[in-house]
Parts: C-alpha cells; sequence; structure tokens
C-alpha cells in the first residue's frame, strides 16, 4: 500500500512540478489554472464597478467561491507532493513540507487564499485585505520562464540596483536642495521647503514634467534644464542594468539547457567541459511534429541528428525499429559519405540537435575517439535490428 501511495504522489509530483513538454494531462491542467487565475483578476476588477457589481454581486461571489476551492486544493496538493522534490527527498516529509511553504511562489499560492478562510471561518472583517486576491496573478510566475528569469536577474543585480538607487535618491535630494535655495523666494508654495521641492525634482529627473510646478527664475531654469539631462541617463541606469542582466541570465539559461541535451548523449560521455561547449556551438536545435518525414532512403546526407526529446520511427531494409531520447541517427550515411539507406519520421512531438555535415567531419577530425564510439553503437545498432528481426520470422 506504501508503495502504491508513493506512485500516486509522485505521478501527481510530475503532473503539477514537472510538467513534461509532450504530457497532455500536464498541458490541459496548466491551461486551465492559467485562465481561471486570468479570469480571477478580470472579476476583481469589473466587481469594483458599480452597474456591474450590484446585478451581478452574487455571481462574483459564488465564482471567487468555486476559485478559493480549486486553489485551495492545488496548495494542499503540491504541499502533499513537496517531499518529491529532487533537493527535498533526503528530508524528513515534515520539514521538506515547511520548507516548501516558505518557497516564494508557495507563499504567494497561500496568501492569496488566506483571507477568504480568515473572514468566513473566524468572522474577521477583512475587506481591505481583498486586495490580496490580485496576488493571484503572481500565481502565473509559475507558468512563465520568462517571469523566473526575471525574479532571478533582479535578484543577482540586487547590489548594482542598489547602488543605482542611492545615486537616484542622492540626486533627487541634491537637486531639490538646489531649487529650493533658488526658488523658495520668487514661489514659496512649490519651493518653500526641500520635501516641497522633491516633488518638483521627481517629476523632473524622471522626465516625467507634470508642469504643476516650474521654476520662475532665469538661474532655475538653466538649472532645471541641466539637472533634467542628468534625469536622462541616472533613471536610465536601473533599465540598463536589468537589461543587461535579462539577457545574461536568458543566455545562461539557454547555455544549461543545452549542455544538458549534450551531456544526455551516450555517444558524448567522457567528454570534459571544454569539448562539450565547443560540440555545443556546432549544434543547432529542431523541432518536428509528430508523423513529419526527417530523411527519406536516398536523400543525400547533410546532417546527423541527436535526439533529445521524443522518438522516431527507422525504415530499412532489414525491417523498423524505433529510437528514443539520447538516440542519435544519420551518421552511418555521412561517416560512409554516401546517401541515406534509411527513411526516419517522428513518432512524437520531437525534439533533435542537428550537426551539420562540415562540423561532422571537423569533430571527427579532432576527436576521432568519437568516431570509433559512433562506429561501434551502429554496429551494435545493426545486429540488434538483424536479431529482432530474425525473432520476428522465427515466429511467423
Amino acid at each position: 500500500m506504501a508503495d502504491v501511495h508513493k506512485s500516486i504522489r509522485y505521478k501527481t509530483y510530475i503532473l503539477l512540478e514537472v510538467n513534461p513538454a509532450n504530457y497532455l494531462p500536464s498541458k490541459i491542467l496548466n491551461g486551465f489554472l492559467i485562465i481561471l487565475i486570468i479570469a480571477n483578476v478580470i472579476a476583481f476588477a469589473i466587481g469594483t464597478v458599480d452597474s456591474l457589481a450590484r446585478p451581478y454581486g452574487s455571481l462574483f461571489e459564488w465564482f471567487n467561491i468555486f476559485s478559493v476551492a480549486i486553489f485551495s486544493v492545488e496548495y494542499l496538493t503540491r504541499l502533499w507532493c513537496a517531499v518529491e522534490y529532487p533537493h527535498l527527498k533526503h528530508v524528513k516529509p515534515f520539514k521538506a513540507r515547511i520548507g516548501y511553504m516558505f518557497r516564494p511562489i508557495a507563499f504567494v499560492d497561500l496568501v492569496s487564499i488566506l483571507p477568504f478562510y480568515l473572514g468566513n471561518i473566524f468572522g474577521l472583517d477583512l475587506r481591505g485585505l481583498r486586495i490580496l486576491r490580485l496576488l493571484r496573478i503572481l500565481k502565473l510566475a509559475r507558468y512563465s520562464p520568462a517571469i523566473e528569469t526575471l525574479g532571478r536577474t533582479v535578484y543577482n543585480e540586487r547590489r548594482a540596483l542598489w547602488g543605482a538607487l542611492i545615486i537616484m535618491i542622492c540626486l533627487i535630494l541634491f537637486s531639490s536642495t538646489i531649487m529650493y535655495l533658488i526658488e523658495k523666494d520668487v514661489q514659496p508654495d512649490d519651493f518653500g521647503s526641500i520635501p516641497a521641492a522633491a516633488w518638483w525634482a521627481v517629476s523632473t529627473l524622471t522626465t516625467i514634467g507634470y508642469g504643476d510646478a516650474v521654476p520662475m527664475t532665469a538661474m532655475g531654469k538653466f538649472v532645471g534644464g541641466v539637472f533634467m539631462m542628468l534625469g536622462l541617463g541616472m533613471f536610465a541606469l536601473p533599465i540598463g542594468i536589468l537589461a543587461t542582466g535579462f539577457s545574461q541570465e536568458t543566455n545562461r539559461r539557454q547555455f544549461v539547457i543545452s549542455w544538458g541535451m549534450v551531456s544526455r548523449v551516450p555517444v558524448f560521455h567522457g567528454l570534459n567541459a571544454e569539448t562539450i561547449s565547443n560540440i555545443m556551438s556546432m549544434l543547432k536545435s529542431r523541432t518536428y511534429s509528430k508523423n513529419e518525414i526527417i530523411f527519406k532512403a536516398g536523400d543525400p546526407a547533410e546532417q546527423m541528428f541527436f535526439i533529445t526529446l521524443g522518438s522516431v520511427k527507422v525504415e530499412t531494409e532489414e525491417g523498423v525499429f524505433e529510437l528514443k531520447e539520447g538516440n542519435y541517427f544519420g551518421e552511418i550515411a555521412l561517416l560512409e559519405d554516401r546517401i541515406h539507406g534509411s527513411s526516419v519520421a517522428a513518432t512524437t512531438q520531437l525534439h533533435v540537435l542537428e550537426l551539420d555535415k562540415n562540423d561532422f567531419q571537423y569533430l571527427l577530425s579532432i576527436h576521432p575517439e568519437i568516431n570509433q564510439k559512433m562506429r561501434e553503437e551502429a554496429m551494435v545498432r545493426q545486429n540488434e535490428v538483424a536479431a529482432a528481426m530474425t525473432t520476428d520470422n522465427s515466429n511467423v
């Protein structure tokens, strides 16, 4: 019974947390939750319109109850299967779940539903906390790698952003003080104190310039123009920091994904980091749809393919066999410099890494051990296919 329980929990973990690219139930569940999250935010905003809140208020309330029920089940289920996280598997279940609860995204899940229970179960008047329902939109971060990347960017660049913030605060205080000294006698209402002048400084340095407070003296206008130009550079600084950091984080993420793909290919096992990096620069990622033909027998050999996700059907004169993730194909024709002797088609949504013919020949010239591995693997594969065909014929 315990094994069955663990199996169900692990499958639930795969469904909710891993989200395999070709796993239809996971796609359906994620799509439903994303639509529900967006609908909640829209309903919250529409609920503040009096002409709609009066006639449809009860409908909005029932929709909120339904949403809280779904989000509660989701939260408790994620909490239940949290022990399946690889980094929490060796921790006691209770501690693993407590650790999961303090993850930022799990905390958002909890806070977005907590006011409902506090208000209805304990009878607390938490109408002011209804705005916490807007936090439900942050649940979308779970389904968007870009949001996760942006969060990591802010964290990684926190020191640079903090430095930029200090510079901006100093500039605001400095410009406020200068304009206070210049304009306080002419415009005591707008520049009669440094805090009052700070409003002008903020609106000017951010290049918004509302126009409700403007310098009247010639010196004030000159100094104001100088601070406007300084504001263009200083307030663009955090944007530049975030843009550069986001680009670097995106490239780092893509590098990790590509590294994982290459290192999983058996023929590249045992190669050092520098060699794998060189191979990565040669590979091109490509996706094929289910049943799409990759090449036919008789086609010229231009690439070899490494399967990173999915499977293919290979049709040869000896018979038909299947290759899955971690396998590769198309190398024999390149090794022997001839046309393809088999036809290959995707049997599922397929992700491959392609190695061009010229890059393939260059790779073998500098790493002859890969050439030997490929020939050995090809021989083993041909023997397996021949044995399978012999078995099939004997069973007929």
